[in-house]
């Protein structure tokens, strides 16, 4: 068993903001792939790209890489006019995409539309199976014209394909914020939604269901084990089952500019024990990990990484 990480890099140049690899034998010590640079490059939409998750299909038998599709280096100097809020209202609707039966050989960057003129940009994907209706529930989350694009949803669409998705609905809000990057996990026939909440707390909280699409229960625990953080500086929740059995978490912190940004890792017996704890001394990751997501690989699969990217 091995890991893989998807990610970007904060940079002000638009090589950052484009698809770039991790690996790592244990889910705690990572090291770059082709020597930190990109693998893969957008070419399409707003010629850059943020926020990756990337899901092996079971049936299709291939990996796809969802991002969202925008570029702070070209944009927000050009048609964003330095503007966050204009962003939020007249972002892209679409995703971009990659897909792969390796993880080497992947196919040309693509856009799916998924929002409509109601929606703001499309923030952060996830993706994950449904057992219940065999297909997959891509997330995200936007801001969109019923509330004067304020405060944030995570909305979804299903797809069996890849190819074909359907009409956005909501999948949670919260009534006193806005929630961002959404990620979702499977544990014993439980779904569990860890969201980005903007106000009450300004914090990542974690929401259980029996269902892929809800309703959702706060999980009270994880907010007694997100209280050991400050609030405000953490974002872009992704997490793996470790070899171990047990459930890592990585937060990223953006609280300082430069080299002091970074994921921190959190490990948990459960999903719904709730209970993470911080567990910095085992890990290691190179400055620049932004915003992606992590998934197991097989060890044959991490030596072709390896050895296609040296």
């Amino acid at each position: 068993m091995a890991y893989l990480f998807v990610h970007f890099r904060e940079k002000t140049s638009p090589d950052g903001e484009q698809v770039y690899f991790g690996l790592s034998r244990d889910g705690f010590s990572w090291e770059e792939v082709h020597h930190g640079l990109p693998v893969l490059w957008a070419y399409y939409g707003d010629k850059g790209v943020r926020d990756f998750t990337i899901i092996r299909s079971t049936g299709i038998g291939k990996y796809y890489i969802f991002a969202t599709d925008l570029s702070l280096s070209y944009g927000m100097r050009n048609q964003y006019h330095h503007s966050w809020d204009e962003i939020g209202r007249n972002g892209s609707k679409y995703l971009a995409v990659w897909e792969s039966t390796d993880l080497v050989t992947w196919s040309e960057q693509r856009l799916v539309k998924l929002g409509d003129e109601d929606f703001g940009c499309l923030w952060a994907p996830d993706i994950i199976y449904d057992k219940k209706c065999d297909d997959y529930v891509l997330h995200w989350s936007s801001s969109h014209r019923s509330n004067d694009y304020g405060q944030k949803a995570i909305y979804y669409s299903r797809t069996k394909d890849f190819e074909h998705f359907t009409r956005p609905e909501v999948l949670y809000r919260k009534e006193d914020s806005g929630v961002i990057d959404s990620a979702m996990y499977e544990e014993n026939g439980r779904y569990y939604l860890f969201v980005k909440s903007e106000g009450n707390p300004q914090n990542i909280i974690l929401l259980e269901s029996e269902n892929v699409t809800g309703p959702f229960k706060r999980i009270q625990a994880f907010d007694e084990s997100m209280a050991v953080i400050e609030a405000g500086l953490y974002e872009a929740p992704t997490a793996v089952r470790l070899e171990d059995g047990r459930w890592g978490l990585f937060l990223d912190y953006y609280g300082v500019p430069g080299e002091g940004q970074g994921y921190v890792p959190f490990v948990a017996d459960s999903m719904e024990s709730g209970r993470f704890v911080r567990s910095d001394e085992r890990f290691y990751f190179p400055y620049g990990f932004k915003h992606g997501t992590i998934i197991q690989i097989s060890t044959e699969e991490y030596e072709r990484i390896r050895s296609c990217y040296h």
